[in-house]
């Protein structure tokens, strides 16, 4: 029996961005045809596909979500319809999914069973903050979150910047919105004046912020407005 496909689809990554707006038509085209999805959080899953105004009932199709409560044996089981011939759509709840969100445990078990993985254009925001960073594009390392613990993210935010001086290798990591601002403090206060330092916030959506300043000039001028907004930073 031929086996299904499974599509990698990214959704929006601004609450003010239509699904739409930031779709290829050929995205849409495939959502419309699959009846399977595996999603990070069903109720934003739903409203995203609903916002495509396909010809399609939502109540018909099936969804399993897959996040970080998700145990391994489970996952497994999402394959069952695919090694039937039923190809699936994976989607996180904003952006690509396995990247800096769930859907890698998913896509590893696909290729297991030599299923083809399909990856789809969309948003990304870690790639799109270093396109609009001005810093090193053929070189750089994303590191998800830096340590909760006072102590332990102030030893990172400097290994950090002695891996972009040493390497001329962009370091890009994420936080929580409601910590953005606590980090940003931190990182001006941690940092040398020379290095540079990337703030990039609210990404594709209207009031999008990306500047690039050192961190000299981020102490001498005003602070971003970063409190409780998703925020991306890069050390270049």
């Amino acid at each position: 029996m031929k086996k299904g496909k499974l599509y990698l689809i990214p959704t929006p990554i601004a609450e003010d961005i239509s699904a739409i707006e930031c779709m290829p038509a050929a995205n849409i085209q495939i959502v419309n045809e699959l009846e399977y999805f595996v999603v990070e959080n069903l109720r934003t899953a739903r409203r995203f596909i609903s916002s495509l105004k396909l010809s399609k009932v939502i109540d018909e199709l099936t969804f399993v979500e897959l996040n970080e409560h998700t145990a391994a044996i489970d996952v497994e089981a999402m394959i069952a319809p695919l090694l039937r011939g039923e190809s699936c759509g994976v989607m996180s709840e904003a952006g690509v999914p396995g990247v800096a969100d769930p859907g890698a445990e998913i896509v590893a078990i696909a290729h297991k069973h030599n299923i083809d993985v399909i990856p789809l254009v969309g948003p990304s925001s870690i790639l799109l903050s270093l396109m609009a960073s001005g810093m090193n594009g053929q070189s750089f390392c994303f590191h998800g979150y830096l340590p909760i613990k006072q102590n332990e993210k102030v030893t990172k935010i400097k290994e950090l910047e002695r891996f972009a001086r040493e390497k001329n290798q962009t370091q890009i990591f994420i936080e929580a919105p409601y910590r953005a601002d606590k980090l940003y403090n931190d990182l001006v206060k941690t940092l040398s004046g020379a290095t540079r330092l990337c703030v990039a916030s609210n990404i594709t959506a209207a009031n999008q912020f990306i500047k690039t300043k050192t961190v000299s000039q981020w102490k001498s001028g005003a602070e971003p407005n970063i409190k409780k907004v998703p925020t991306i930073f890069l050390i270049g």
